[in-house]
């Protein structure tokens, strides 16, 4: 199975070639969310082009480099027109870590960007039910892949 045929990792239930990678590929996200969820997914991906891309103007990073993070899972938790609020669970080292946001997002010259981000990251508990749905406490599902 190639890559393009696997679930998209944004959590959207579709495959990857019908959800986030047209959108990468093309720049053109129909919404904040929409944008939100191709950017996970460029992080899961490691496309640091995508992401400098998609970056407001007046807040992208001169100096960007992708951390050793191997994503977990996305889930949504509200989405207005220009934010999303949103929680990502992910590996860093042998910590299972997840990150909590509300990000803002605005058009420019046609195309949504990511202006910034409210954020708190913090250790996921180990009796925690994981954050990939699967009913398993982190510590017996994706807290033994770290």
């Amino acid at each position: 199975m190639n890559q393009q045929d696997d679930a998209c990792p944004c959590g959207s239930g579709l495959n990857l070639q019908q959800c986030c990678l047209p959108v990468i590929q093309s720049d053109r996200a129909n919404s904040a969310e929409q944008l939100m969820r191709s950017r996970y997914t460029a992080f899961v991906l490691a496309d640091e082009q995508y992401l400098l891309k998609t970056w407001h103007s007046s807040t992208r990073p001169e100096d960007f480099a992708l951390g050793k993070a191997s994503w977990l899972g996305l889930q949504v938790l509200e989405s207005t027109s220009d934010t999303v609020s949103f929680e990502a669970a992910f590996h860093s080292g042998s910590k299972g870590m997840l990150l909590q946001e509300k990000s803002r997002f605005t058009l420019e010259e046609g195309h949504w960007r990511y202006i910034d981000g409210d954020c708190v990251v913090s250790p996921i508990q180990r009796n925690a039910p994981c954050f990939c749905g699967s009913g398993i406490k982190f510590k017996r599902c994706c807290g033994l892949k770290g």
